[in-house]
């Protein structure tokens, strides 16, 4: 029989990500992430290009740009996801640019309330790793890697939000919790 063989967590990881003396520091990150967010999501939601009589052709534009950028010995979009943005996303323009508006709004309001903000910031990661394969850095690569901390302390992240008052109450898949 195998031996359980467990590795404890680091004092430093723990502090950082799970002690709630330091959600104060996890409450900025959350709230400059999730206005970052809400500010992209509303400008394309209220935007004619995004979301509206001409809805999926800001989107067909950023998709042609990207696809350009998909060739030469090295090239910033990798010919594998430019498929997928020629073959799934290109194809289906409004759909998409429906999903990425409202996508990006919603991430931003949840991290900004601080509604399952491992989740919301895990979709947050998601959107900017596409964005970043699509070859576009901007501020990309500073939310990812903010995203990736929020994610991480997940547990505390919310603390000055909904999740305070709800994960104790959901409880987690490993733990089971009586509502009372």
């Amino acid at each position: 029989m195998a031996q359980k063989i467990f590795v404890a967590e680091s004092p430093l990881s723990k502090f950082i990500f799970a002690d709630t003396r330091v959600a104060w520091f996890w409450l900025i990150v959350r709230l400059y992430v999730g206005w970052e967010w809400v500010s992209a999501g509303w400008e394309k939601v209220t935007s004619p290009a995004w979301f509206g009589a001409q809805s999926g052709t800001a989107l067909q534009g950023f998709l042609k740009g990207s696809l350009t950028q998909a060739s030469g010995a090295h090239p910033n979009v990798q010919g594998w996801y430019a498929t997928f943005l020629q073959f799934v996303v290109l194809a289906h323009p409004v759909i998409w640019a429906h999903v990425i508006s409202i996508g990006e709004l919603a991430v931003g309001v949840a991290l900004i309330i601080g509604v399952f903000t491992g989740i919301a910031a895990f979709f947050g990661l998601f959107m900017n790793l596409n964005y970043l394969l699509a070859g576009t850095v901007s501020t990309n690569p500073i939310l990812f890697t903010l995203g990736i901390g929020l994610v991480l302390a997940w547990r505390i992240a919310g603390w000055w939000g909904v999740d305070r008052w709800l994960l104790p109450r959901l409880g987690t898949p490993w733990q089971k919790v009586e509502v009372v």
